[in-house]
């Protein structure tokens, strides 16, 4: 069965002559499957219906122009922008194990180096020892320095710690910590994180937490994250996998769902394929 993209239904829809009954159903039923969710579908019908009524228009051409607006207007409530002005900026990387965090944290470096930064990433995720290796092959492929645990198993907070002292001894401009996505117990995963950061901002004020989402798993990877979103002190979000505009919606229920801004999009297994959000741009690829 071939896959859904919203691109193709929205297509179809305003290809369509005049906007009748069955235009709003089959709308309905393509911001459904795009996983926009119950509420703001809801909320974008309504909103259209106002609009044509309002304009007494048949076109779909204005149909398409309305939702794109709409949809820009709701992006638009949170900020995307990377706070990375401090030298070093410190990054904390986020998220459940399996949302594709250490190649996310390759692909941000390189992303940085791609604008001239010179990074250094560290290897914190010391319950795992395959992230260490996966993390450091994929910041060298990148560019990026690469602070390793000096023995197995070292405290995750003490990596951090000598991450961003060698930012600050060598001049790096942004270090980027990978943390640990799970631990035997939940409540010892937020402490360890507690004193990731209460031990690097010793040395550096931390500029960004972000929270790694992957597309696929929609709302349960909401929900399988909602402990990072409560004491990580996330101030933003990257959505790894989402390839094509199948799961399109999910960027914007995610958003409002959270309250905190999308920061970075992930459409593709690359290492080039992490790029800034921007609202505008990403409307005008799922509506066109």
């Amino acid at each position: 069965m071939a896959s859904f993209s919203l691109g193709n239904a929205l297509r179809g829809i305003f290809a369509t002559r005049t906007i009748d009954e069955g235009t709003w159903e089959d709308l309905e039923d393509a911001l459904i499957r795009a996983d926009f969710g119950p509420a703001i579908t809801e909320q974008t019908i309504e909103h259209l219906r106002e609009q044509v009524e309002r304009y007494r228009t048949t076109d779909p051409e204005d149909l398409r122009r309305m939702l794109r607006e709409y949809l820009e207007e709701r992006f638009a409530k949170l900020d995307p922008t990377l706070k990375l002005t401090n030298r070093p900026a410190v990054v904390l990387v986020v998220g459940v194990n399996g949302v594709g965090k250490t190649t996310t944290i390759g692909k941000f470096a390189k992303f940085l180096t791609n604008y001239g930064r010179s990074v250094i990433v560290g290897a914190a995720d010391t319950f795992r020892a395959a992230a260490v290796e996966q993390l450091a092959t994929w910041a060298e492929r990148a560019g990026a320095g690469v602070m390793r645990p000096q023995q197995q198993g070292q405290d995750p907070a003490s990596v951090a710690y000598q991450t961003v002292d060698q930012a600050q001894r060598s001049g790096f401009e942004i270090a980027i910590i990978d943390t640990a996505g799970r631990l035997q117990t939940k409540a010892g995963l937020m402490d360890e994180l507690s004193k990731v950061r209460r031990v690097v901002e010793k040395l550096a004020p931390i500029a960004e937490v972000l929270l790694v989402l992957d597309a696929t798993t929609g709302q349960n990877g909401v929900a399988q994250a909602q402990a990072f979103i409560e004491h990580a002190g996330v101030t933003g979000l990257v959505i790894t996998k989402l390839d094509g505009s199948a799961k399109g919606g999910f960027v914007l229920a995610v958003q409002e769902q959270t309250g905190i801004p999308i920061k970075l999009l992930g459409q593709g297994e690359g290492i080039g394929d992490l790029t800034g959000f921007s609202g505008p741009a990403f409307t005008a690829q799922l509506v066109g």
